[in-house]
This record gives C-alpha cells, sequence and structure tokens, in this order.
C-alpha cells in the first residue's frame, strides 16, 4: 500500500513537471508498468488532480493520437500570509502559485488585538471575492518578521511585532480548522523565489531583505536551512566594522543588530535626518527638525544629486556589500536574491553592492532583484504551506 502511494505522488509530480504528457511517457520516464501508471492515473482523474484532454483520434500520420494528461491547477487554493512590522498581505492562490484574490491592511491597528480575527474575516471576503467554496482552500502559509520555533508553532522573537514566545498556531487554531505553517518571512521569500521567480531551479540560493531590519533567507543543497534553533540567516547582526562596535554602539531598535542598525531602511532615514539637521543651508532642514525622512527620500535626493544623501547611501551600501561578500563567502550560493522595501531602489543598490562582491569574493555569483518583489512573501508563504503539508501534492523543488 505504501509503495502504491509513493507511485501515486511519482506520478502526479511527472504530470505536474512535463504536463501535457501521456500515460505511456509517464511508464517511460518512470519505470513504472502502463497498466499500474493507468490504475494510478484513473485515480488522479477522479479525485480531481488530473484532468485529460484529447480523444485519442487517429492523426494525419495514422495511428491514435494518445491523451494528453494535465495538473488541475484549480483542484485546490492556498491562503498565503505575510505579517509584516507595517502590513498584513494576503492572497488566496492556485497549486500553480496565480493568484486569485488578494488585500492587505496595517498591522498596528489590529496588533493588540483582533489580529486573528482580522485574517479570518478578510480571508473569508477573499473566498468570496474568487468565486470558490471555503472547502476548496487546503490550508494556510504564515511567513513573519521574526526567529520562529517552526516545529511548536512559535514566534520566538519578532522586535517589530514585539512578540516573544508567541503562540501563533494555537492562537490561529480558534479561528481556522485547516492545517496552517508559519516561518520567518524572508525563509517564506526565499522559497517564493525559488518556486516561481529568479531562483527557479536553482538548489543553493540566498535571499536578502533589506527593510527596516535586514535577513537571509537560505537554501541548500534544495533545503531550506533554519539552524539549530531556527535562526539561521539572521544578517542584521553581521559586523562590518569592528570600530564602530567598540564605540558604544547602540542598535536603531531593540534586538536589532549592527549590520541592519546601519544599513536597513530605517537607518538610512535616520542618518539623512541628521546629517539635515546639521545643515541649515540645506533646503531640507526645516523638513528634518519637524520629521524623520525615510529610506525613499534618501535615494530620491540621492539620484538628484544631493550630495548629503549620496554620503548616507553609499556608507549603507558599502556595509550591505560586505555583509553580502561575507554570507556569500561561507555559503557559496548559486544565485543572490535582493528584495524588501529597500531594493525598490535595487538597479542602484546591485551596481555598487556587484562591484564590491566582484572585487573580495573568491568565486563569482549572479546577484538579481526580486522577481516576485511585494508578492515574494506571500508566494512564498503558498510555498511553505505545499512543501510542509503532508498530502499528495506535496512538494519538493
Amino acid at each position: 500500500m505504501q509503495m502504491k502511494s509513493i507511485n501515486k505522488k511519482r506520478v502526479l509530480q511527472c504530470i505536474q513537471e512535463h504536463a501535457p504528457i501521456s500515460r505511456a511517457e509517464i511508464s517511460a520516464k518512470l519505470s513504472i508498468s502502463k497498466p499500474t501508471v493507468s490504475i494510478l492515473v484513473d485515480e488522479l482523474i477522479q479525485e480531481h488532480w488530473v484532468v485529460e484532454k484529447g480523444n485519442g483520434e487517429a492523426s494525419s500520420q495514422g495511428g491514435r493520437r494518445p491523451i494528453q494528461l494535465y495538473f488541475d491547477e484549480q483542484a485546490a487554493y492556498v491562503a498565503g500570509i505575510d505579517i509584516g512590522g507595517t502590513k498584513v498581505k494576503m492572497v488566496i492562490s492556485d497549486l500553480s502559485g496565480t493568484i486569485v484574490s488578494q488585500c492587505n491592511f496595517p498591522t498596528n491597528q489590529y496588533l493588540e488585538q483582533g489580529l486573528m480575527i482580522q485574517i479570518r474575516d478578510k480571508l473569508n471576503h477573499l473566498v468570496k471575492h474568487a468565486g470558490i467554496k471555503q472547502e476548496a482552500i487546503l490550508g494556510m502559509g504564515v511567513g513573519v518578521p521574526g526567529i520562529t520555533d517552526t516545529v511548536n508553532g512559535l514566534i520566538v522573537d519578532a522586535p517589530s511585532l514585539n512578540w516573544m514566545n508567541y503562540p501563533f498556531i494555537s492562537e490561529a487554531k480558534k479561528y481556522f480548522s485547516f492545517p496552517i505553517h508559519i516561518d520567518n518571512d524572508v525563509n517564506v521569500a526565499v522559497l517564493g523565489e525559488q518556486w516561481l521567480g529568479r531562483a527557479k531551479n536553482k538548489r543553493n540560493v540566498l535571499f536578502i531583505s533589506v527593510g527596516t531590519g535586514i535577513g537571509c533567507g537560505i537554501i541548500i543543497d534544495n533545503q531550506l536551512y533554519r539552524g539549530t534553533t531556527n535562526a539561521a540567516g539572521e544578517m542584521g547582526y553581521m559586523v562590518t566594522n569592528k570600530n564602530d562596535m567598540r564605540q558604544n554602539f547602540h542598535p536603531l531598535f531593540q534586538r536589532y543588530g549592527y549590520l541592519e542598525s546601519v544599513a536597513g531602511g530605517k537607518s538610512i532615514g535616520k542618518q539623512l535626518t541628521l546629517k539635515l539637521q546639521k545643515n541649515r543651508e540645506h533646503p531640507l532642514f526645516k523638513k528634518a527638525t519637524e520629521t524623520e525622512l525615510s529610506a525613499k527620500d534618501a535615494f530620491f535626493l540621492a539620484k538628484s544629486g544631493d550630495l548629503l544623501a549620496r554620503q548616507v547611501i553609499d556608507e549603507a551600501i558599502e556595509h550591505l556589500g560586505f555583509g553580502i561578500v561575507n554570507a556569500a563567502c561561507l555559503l557559496n550560493p548559486e544565485v543572490i536574491i535582493l528584495g524588501g522595501g529597500v531594493s525598490q531602489s535595487a538597479e542602484e543598490i546591485l551596481f555598487h553592492v556587484r562591484k564590491l562582491v566582484d572585487q573580495y569574493l573568491p568565486s563569482s555569483v549572479d546577484i538579481y532583484p526580486s522577481q516576485l518583489a511585494d508578492n515574494a512573501g506571500v508566494l512564498g508563504a503558498v510555498s511553505l504551506f505545499l512543501r510542509e503539508h503532508e498530502s499528495i501534492i506535496r512538494h519538493s523543488w
């Protein structure tokens, strides 16, 4: 019985990867007898995982044209949720990663109380909007910005959400009857890029997210690497200037690391604001005394030729570049993907980072901006569920 289950999974995966494909071609590829393949395919059709097209009529060259098999990407759906420090993004996706419905809402408004209720209500709305049945949802994948105990469903430490040892899965089970899988948001994003983005068909991948904080998702030999205590990839804690650390360094936020305190998006805005406050002649002096500028402001000013902004950006990019060199030296990936909020200025960042990497890295590596961009987290959450949930369609890309 176990062998039949294994073969059934193999047949389904073969159809997913090679459709359109005939029963005879599956038999040849998997070295499983034609009668066995035919029985398994018939079961998959009855269970609505597979559809067949064509009627086996004779072709113009004579002989019967084989019936072609396709994976039914709309056989079921998965919810993907990306919980960020400022907003929560939600999607419903089919099994191919096509988004059929999506929404987002501000995190802070619901963080203290009512977050699960809001997620439940929004999900019900998305299901209705997509025109699918509630029972068509297989389950939900969730990405969270912090160290996550995936086995016990705990958010161990998420500074931007002020969560410590938060029992996410047990809380979620009060509102959802389907299975849920959680992981660190950057781990989730690297899965998304490997499934549908720039890292497709790559087995060794780094996804570096540069937002308020800096994190890194790591895939080694096609497996997500979480580390002993699920804290692998906390790249924001790298030190890229030992003298700075010795001189009474203070992190940007409580429990934040050195690299994200000097090269993260919040740091870029803060450093520019401090410089402007010391320069009364600058056109933005008054604004800088009233409010803190953003990384977006800094990149815009630098692009328009502002020397102070250029100085801040160059300093941050240099720190980030050396952090990437350190990570790439250690892990030797095939590709590095740059994502997160600051990656909206990815082309400018990448130009300088590539120069540093080419100069100091012992072997070359491709570096690209995220292809999935703002959807890396939610589609990665869908990918997480499809990888982790034990079912016939469990993926292991």
